[in-house]
């Protein structure tokens, strides 16, 4: 008889090991996809029903390089640790990842059955080529040129730059190069591609220079960005703050290797030659914007189905800054309210109607967000920036009102992109909480009815 017991407690501590390994692979997926740390949390405690693992006894800690979960109920404690290998942006593993926790649930799966489909999630083959994705961003960097004010001519050549940037900065993450050493490589030789398409025939486009200002803007990093506005919010303070390191180092990265490229090629401060006031007619800027969110949605491994719902998103999100951000003293239509305030609003609306649509679409908010609101990215002001302090000098008044200029510019394009942010993460925090009600409810329901069917085994 104590031998069978001895038995019996082998067996469930086997199983247990089993159960925790399963949610941390779990979590292990979500993390490396780089979703924010409460949608890891909150896939990793519906696995756990499934499970059978009691939400109080489950002690759930995520970091950006670690997992810890802990099963304990006073007399008996398990800690187990798994470590995160890598991160890029795969939204359709975060949405396999959660539709999969609700099957499990509803369909009484084995465990067997569970860790074969989470493992074919994380091996599945992404859903473009790595040239496919290329030309995206490619098409994407072009995108914002024309936000920018260029023509369709200085579009391509834009393109052009970014498509072979891209190419560059997947292979050297292949290489296993230093993953900031490949962004400023990247970023080296998108610039230097589109300074060389300045000397081609001036006759060709009319803004020959523009190029130099969305060619390495495949780089920024959007989705870290918006996850550390998110995850600061909802009291994870410390993986946000590691994601805004992280992003920090991105930018830095991507700054040195434009800052190189400008040293090498002697490119001087074209900005004075740059019309800072938009130009294009409203059906233009919506389908750059489209571009723009398209591209930007094939880096970051969205369902192709959905690659028309987020080009409706960046129209929306585009159109609505513009209208709110310009007006009667650029001779434009709209509100007149400033770029501050129009990034806002079309980041807001977005979030709005985004958390309608995902029950529509039946995907994760930030899988329609994110890649609407990117083409909002302020690259201009950033640039103007970057090539003020490049060639800062202040022997002269005119060279202090340049750097002055640089200063303002980055300070507002910080605050834009601090709003996109906001305007991304606000509504769907508050949004989450009325979503997560009804959700626990069907949970509550479905557990229960495994229960009364002895489908469901607590530990």
């Amino acid at each position: 008889m104590e031998h069978l017991q001895t038995t019996e407690k082998v067996h469930d501590e086997l199983l247990l090991h089993r159960r925790v390994d399963l949610l941390l692979r779990t979590g292990k997926l979500l993390v490396e996809s780089l979703a924010d740390t409460n949608r890891v949390v909150r896939n990793m405690k519906r696995t756990a029903a499934f499970l059978g693992i009691p939400e109080e006894k489950l002690h759930i800690n995520v970091s950006f390089t670690m997992l810890m979960v802990n099963v304990s109920d006073g007399d008996y404690s398990f800690t187990k640790f798994q470590r995160i290998e890598g991160h890029g942006v795969n939204m359709t593993a975060i949405s396999a990842v959660s539709k999969l926790s609700w099957r499990a649930i509803e369909n009484d799966y084995t465990l067997d059955q569970y860790e074969a489909e989470l493992e074919e999630i994380r091996k599945r083959k992404r859903n473009y080529t790595p040239w496919q994705v290329a030309i995206g961003a490619g098409f994407a960097c072009g995108g914002f040129c024309i936000q920018f004010g260029c023509d369709w001519v200085a579009f391509l050549y834009a393109s052009i730059a970014a498509i072979i940037g891209m190419r560059v900065r997947a292979k050297c993450n292949e290489s296993g190069l230093n993953h900031y050493m490949g962004i400023a490589i990247a970023a080296f030789i998108s610039t230097m591609i589109a300074w060389a398409s300045t000397l081609l025939p001036a006759s060709w486009t009319s803004t020959p220079w523009h190029p130099l200002l969305a060619c390495a803007l495949f780089i920024v990093p959007g989705v870290p960005l918006i996850n550390f506005v998110d995850d600061m919010l909802d009291n994870y303070i410390q993986v946000g703050v590691v994601r805004a390191v992280n992003t920090l180092l991105m930018v830095s990265a991507m700054a040195f290797g434009i800052a190189f490229a400008v040293k090498i090629c002697h490119i001087e401060n074209f900005f004075p030659t740059i019309s800072m006031v938009p130009h294009h007619s409203y059906i233009e800027y919506a389908i750059a914007a489209a571009i723009s969110a398209m591209g930007f949605s094939m880096i970051f491994n969205i369902p192709r189905r959905l690659l028309w719902v987020v080009a409706i998103g960046g129209i929306i999100a585009v159109c609505t800054r513009n209208f709110v951000n310009l007006g009667p003293s650029t001779d434009n239509i709209g509100l007149d309210m400033g770029l501050v305030m129009g990034s806002f609003a079309g980041s807001v609306l977005v979030s709005l109607i985004a958390i309608k649509a995902v029950h529509w679409f039946h995907c994760p908010n930030h899988v329609l967000t994110i890649p609407s609101v990117i083409p909002m990215i302020p690259g201009v002001l950033m640039y103007r920036m970057l090539f003020g302090i490049i060639n800062m000098n202040v022997e002269s008044p005119e060279q202090i009102s340049v750097l002055m200029k640089a200063i303002q510019s980055g300070i507002t394009s910080g605050m834009v992109i601090l709003c996109i942010s906001l305007g991304v993460a606000i509504p769907n925090i508050f949004g989450r909480k009325f979503i997560a009600k009804e959700k626990n409810k069907r949970l509550k329901e479905i557990l229960a009815d495994r229960r009364a069917r002895g489908k469901f085994v607590e530990w």
